[in-house]
């Protein structure tokens, strides 16, 4: 089993650390904060291991970056880049703005010439980056519970890498559906702006995509 390290402790690192110890693989949490470690260590249980950004990298085969957008260029700093380098990075993150939705929509620091993933991809180009779980709430990332399986929307440059994240999703719950290249997170991106509207107008969270096919 493949070792995964998270970098993050918001509740997408929470879920997804969830997950993965409950489909069996090891998984490690990074943070810059001790007592967020320590809360950690107490909500998840002994199973979960616990250290820095650069420990958790360099211990992990698969690398989960679940921070802000905004934050992504520092955590991957700390982590290290040989310590990601060669390595898949489930890139879950959004450029949202640190402003109040606009009538609902979130507002991205971006345009849609390009994409976060894109930048990452340029900063760490070794890096093995798969966009995943970037347009669902973090309540429904692992074990959805909809009428049907719903779709996550995937993209990235390495085919072994996204194969990887199918298998991930799969055993997760989910419908896996291949988009293309980095520049599929273009479109992939704003789909939770799309995802949030009924949470911000209505307070309706409890949603997902699903792609049709005939």
């Amino acid at each position: 089993m493949k070792k995964i390290g998270i970098l993050g402790t918001g509740p997408v690192a929470k879920a997804l650390a969830h997950g993965f110890l409950s489909n069996g693989y090891p998984t490690m949490i990074g943070s810059r904060s001790e007592s967020k470690l320590q809360q950690i260590a107490s909500e998840l249980g002994s199973k979960i291991k616990t250290g820095s950004f650069a420990d958790t990298a360099a211990q992990s085969d698969i690398i989960v970056l679940a921070v802000k957008g905004k934050a992504a260029i520092q955590a991957l700093d700390l982590a290290g880049r040989d310590n990601l380098d060669g390595k898949i990075v489930i890139d879950t993150t959004n450029p949202i703005e640190d402003q109040p939705p606009a009538n609902g929509v979130l507002v991205y620091f971006n345009t849609s010439h390009g994409s976060l993933m894109e930048s990452l991809q340029a900063y760490l180009p070794h890096a093995r980056f798969v966009k995943c779980f970037s347009c669902v709430g973090s309540a429904h990332m692992v074990c959805p519970e909809f009428e049907e399986k719903p779709t996550m929307f995937i993209c990235g440059n390495d085919a072994e890498a996204k194969h990887e994240v199918q298998q991930i999703l799969h055993c997760f719950g989910w419908d896996a559906e291949d988009m293309g290249g980095v520049e599929a997170a273009r479109a992939i991106e704003p789909l939770a702006m799309l995802w949030c509207i009924p949470g911000f107008r209505e307070n309706r969270w409890n949603h997902a995509f699903r792609l049709l096919k005939q």
